[in-house]
């Protein structure tokens, strides 16, 4: 694969990512958000499983084994999956779609933070200005008034944090046995059950209402948590990092436009400025350090 067909396969997986933000808002008008998560986790991991059992036959040919540490990291990716997409999707109920795009990238700063918090690994200088930057473009996506942030907003920003340390976690863990597309298969499972486990005891499960909520789940399940995940993985092996860096975070403005199109939200000035201010600071988080990796090879 090419280049090119690589940045052109991150940019798609960019495009639905942002879109989906779309089909969460307009999923829940027929369920809840757990049973929407439930159902859309559980499709995707359908959607990916012949690929896992692909995956598994290659691993029993080397003769490798899981362990059940193996099995624990999966269904602890799965439970951190869970509370990060639950608590996203409760928010996306009670803001705009645009402000929940934006507000979820600011897991990108945090996750930096949380790796010095946890394995004590110094982060790279320029995570200390994105995150004031990324302070700064929340007060100004609020319209320069935190107490305008609605109870919506609180929750999304809550999922960063569950965000931020499943994307800290899951390299690791995709790393152990060198099965990627099994421990996505793994994590689903994990999180579409605990959201219909969840959903049982706290919301209303009537099958007509997942039928008819079903384009949105599909949108969600089948695109976003199937095609664009494996789409990712086989992408990124044949782009730059900076490449991915750049694309995949295009996410958040795919978020807005979609918003404005379909669902006619609207910006103000200062909120569009706080939405670029987040989007600048999350490439800087992302590309300065490359950078930095490249100047200091070439000296």
């Amino acid at each position: 694969m090419s280049r090119s067909v690589a940045n052109a396969l991150m940019l798609l997986v960019a495009l639905i990512w942002g879109t989906t933000f779309v089909a969460q808002q307009l999923g829940m008008a027929h369920v809840g958000p757990l049973t929407y998560t439930g159902v859309r986790f559980l499709l995707g991991a359908l959607f990916v499983l012949p690929l896992a059992l692909r995956e598994y036959g290659r691993l029993q040919a080397r003769g490798a084994r899981l362990d059940r540490a193996d099995w624990l990291a999966w269904c602890g990716l799965g439970v951190l999956l869970f509370l990060g997409a639950v608590f996203q999707q409760i928010g996306i109920m009670g803001t705009t779609v645009s402000n929940a795009g934006f507000l979820t990238a600011l897991y990108v700063p945090l996750v930096p933070i949380l790796a010095w918090l946890v394995d004590r690994q110094a982060p790279h200088v320029s995570v200390w200005p994105a995150s004031i930057g990324s302070f700064i473009g929340t007060f100004m996506l609020s319209g320069g008034r935190f107490d305008t942030l609605t109870v919506g907003d609180y929750w999304v920003i809550a999922s960063t944090f569950f965000w931020a340390a499943h994307v800290l976690w899951v390299g690791r863990v995709a790393a152990r046995k060198g099965v990627p597309v099994m421990v996505a298969v793994a994590q689903f499972i994990v999180c579409g059950l605990l959201s219909m486990l969840v959903a049982l005891f706290t919301e209303e499960i009537a099958m007509d209402g997942i039928v008819a909520a079903m384009p949105a789940i599909l949108y969600g399940g089948l695109l976003s948590v199937g095609i664009a995940y494996t789409l990712q993985v086989v992408a990124q092996r044949h782009a730059p990092a900076t490449d991915a860096a750049i694309l995949l975070s295009s996410e958040i403005l795919f978020a807005a436009m979609a918003g404005a199109l379909y669902l006619g939200e609207r910006l103000s000035f200062v909120q569009l400025m706080g939405g670029v201010v987040i989007f600048v600071c999350i490439l800087a988080v992302q590309l300065a350090p490359m950078f930095s990796r490249k100047t200091a090879a070439a000296v």
